[in-house]
C-alpha cells in the first residue's frame, strides 16, 4: 500500500508539473493614449491595445462613390496573386495545426511481408536431403504485424506545440487581411491616380488648344510687324513643351492602367479602362474614431500572436528537460501459409513503456530555452512597435488630412486669380501694351495652380486610402 502511495503521490506530481511548462501568457501592455489623438483632440476613448483584427471591416470603398472602384475592387480577393499566396500561406499554417494535434493522438502501423528463402543442399533422385531426410529446397514465410506507439504528454510539450501552431495560424490570418487590405489600398490608390492623369491630360489637351491660338494670334501679329521674331519662338517653345507634357504625362497614366490589371489577376495586354468621369468624391471621416479601429490592424494582430506563439515555444523548450514517457505495443502472427497466420500459436505480442531523459548535453536545453525566452522578447518589442508605428499613421494621415484641406482652399483661390491674371494679359498683349513674356509667364502660372489642384484632389482621396489601410479597414466598427 505505501509503495501504490508514493507511486500515486508521484504521478500526481508529474501531472501537476505539466500545468507550468507553458508560461501563462498575458498580451503585452501597449497602452493607447489615454484621451485622443494629438491630431483628433475630440476622439475620446482609446484604451489599452486589443487586437480585434476578427472584427467586420465591410466595403470600405463603396463611400468614395465611384461604380467603376466598386467593380474593381472585389476581383483582389479573388483575382489577386499576393492574396492567393497569403490563402495559400494560412492553409499551410492550417495544416500545421492539424499535424501537431495529431501527435496527442496514439500512432498505429500494420506492415506486412512474404520472405521466400532457402539452401542450397545436395540431391539424391531430385529430391533434397539433409541427413537422409527429404526436406524442401525453399521456404515461404508469412508474416503481419500492427505496431502503436503513443507518447504520454505529461509535461505538456505537444500541447505545447499545438498552442505554438495554432499562433501561428492565427497570425497567418492576420496577415491574409493585411494581404487583402493592401492590395485593395494598392488598386484604390492607382485607380484614382489613373483617373487624375485623365483629368489632368484632358487640362493639358485644353491648354494645349489654347497655347495654338495664342501661337496662331503671335504669328499674325508678327506677320503684321506688330511683334518680334521672339514672341513667335517663345510661343513655339511653349506650345512644344506642353505637348511633351501630354506625352509623359499619357505613358504614366498607362502605367497606372498595368498596374490595376495586375492587381486583379490580369496580363496588362488583356485589360484596359478607358477615360472616364472622375468621382472626387472624399469621405468624412467622424470626429469621433473608436479604438476597435486602431486595433484591428492586420499587422498588429499578427505581432500580438507572434507573441504568444514565441511564449508556447518557450514551453517546448521547457519540456525538453523531463523524460519523454512513450507506450509501445505490438502484435504479429506469422507462418507458410495463409491460413496459419490465424493461429493462435503463431501470434506473437509486445506492451512496453520507454522513458528517455537527457543526463548531459553540455549546456544545450539551457541555451534553447535561453534563446526562446529572447526570441518572445523580440516578439514582445515588434508588438509594441507594431502599436506606437499604428499610432504615428494615423496621426500623420489625420494631419496631412487638414493639411491637404486647407491647401486645397487656398490653390482653388490661386487657380481662380491666375485664370484671371492670363486673360488679361493676354488682352493686353493683343493691345500691344506688354511683351509676349508676360504672356509666357501668366499663362505658365496659370496651368501650375490648375494642375496644383487637381493634385491636391487626388491627394485627398489618396489620403483617405491610406487613413483606412491605418485604421484596419475603414472607420466604421459595425461595417457588415
Amino acid at each position: 500500500m505505501s509503495h501504490g502511495r508514493t507511486s500515486m503521490v508521484a504521478a500526481g506530481a508529474l501531472l501537476a508539473a505539466c500545468t507550468s511548462i507553458v508560461p501563462p501568457y498575458q498580451r503585452p501592455e501597449v497602452a493607447l493614449q489615454a484621451v485622443s489623438f494629438k491630431e483628433a483632440p475630440s476622439t475620446p476613448g482609446w484604451n489599452e491595445a486589443q487586437p480585434a483584427d476578427a472584427q467586420p471591416r465591410g466595403p470600405w470603398w463603396l463611400p468614395f462613390g465611384d461604380p467603376t472602384l466598386d467593380a474593381l475592387l472585389p476581383q483582389v480577393e479573388v483575382s489577386n496573386q499576393s492574396v492567393a499566396a497569403a490563402v495559400a500561406r494560412y492553409a499551410a499554417a492550417q495544416a500545421l495545426v492539424a499535424g501537431q494535434q495529431a501527435h496527442l493522438s496514439p500512432q498505429v502501423q500494420l506492415s506486412a511481408n512474404a520472405t521466400r528463402s532457402g539452401v542450397g543442399i545436395a540431391t539424391s533422385g531430385g529430391v533434397a536431403t539433409a541427413g537422409g531426410v527429404s526436406i524442401s529446397p525453399t521456404v515461404t514465410t508469412l508474416r503481419v504485424a500492427a505496431n502503436a506507439s503513443w507518447e504520454l504528454d505529461v509535461w505538456g510539450r505537444l500541447r505545447a506545440g499545438v498552442e505554438q501552431a495554432q499562433a501561428s495560424a492565427q497570425a497567418s490570418a492576420a496577415d491574409l487581411a493585411g494581404a487583402r487590405l493592401s492590395a485593395q489600398a494598392a488598386l484604390a490608390s492607382a485607380y484614382f491616380n489613373l483617373r487624375e492623369a485623365d483629368a489632368e491630360l484632358a487640362l493639358l489637351r485644353e491648354t494645349v488648344a489654347a497655347f495654338e491660338r495664342s501661337a496662331q494670334i503671335t504669328n499674325n501679329r508678327y506677320a503684321a510687324g506688330q511683334a518680334a521674331r521672339t514672341d513667335v519662338l517663345q510661343a513655339q517653345t511653349q506650345l512644344a513643351n506642353t505637348r511633351a507634357e501630354v506625352a509623359a504625362l499619357a505613358s504614366q497614366r498607362q502605367q497606372f492602367e498595368h498596374a490595376i490589371a495586375v492587381l486583379v489577376g490580369k496580363a496588362p495586354a488583356d485589360f484596359a479602362l478607358a477615360a472616364g468621369a472622375w468621382t472626387q468624391t472624399v469621405p468624412e471621416v467622424p470626429p469621433t474614431l473608436p479604438s476597435e479601429l486602431l486595433q484591428r490592424r492586420p499587422d498588429i494582430a499578427s505581432a500580438e500572436r507572434a507573441v504568444a506563439s514565441a511564449n508556447a515555444a518557450i514551453g517546448v523548450a521547457r519540456a525538453a528537460y523531463y523524460p519523454s514517457l512513450a507506450l509501445g505495443a505490438t502484435a504479429a502472427t506469422s507462418g507458410v501459409r495463409f491460413v496459419d497466420l490465424f493461429d493462435a500459436a503463431n501470434t506473437l505480442w509486445s506492451l512496453g513503456l520507454s522513458l528517455a531523459q537527457v543526463l548531459f548535453d553540455g549546456g544545450a536545453l539551457d541555451a534553447a530555452l535561453r534563446n526562446a525566452e529572447a526570441s518572445r522578447d523580440v516578439t514582445v518589442a515588434v508588438y509594441r512597435q507594431s502599436v506606437l508605428g499604428a499610432m504615428q499613421s494615423v496621426e500623420d494621415l489625420l494631419a496631412q488630412r487638414r493639411g491637404l484641406a486647407e491647401q486645397l482652399v487656398q490653390r482653388q483661390q490661386a487657380s481662380a486669380a491666375a485664370d484671371l491674371t492670363e486673360q488679361q494679359v493676354l488682352n493686353r498683349y493683343r493691345a500691344g501694351q506688354v511683351g509676349y513674356t508676360d504672356v509666357v509667364t501668366a499663362q505658365t502660372s496659370a496651368l501650375a495652380a490648375r494642375r496644383s489642384v487637381v493634385q491636391l484632389q487626388v491627394g485627398q482621396q489618396s489620403n483617405a486610402i491610406a487613413l483606412v489601410q491605418a485604421l484596419g479597414g475603414g472607420w466604421r466598427a459595425d461595417a457588415q
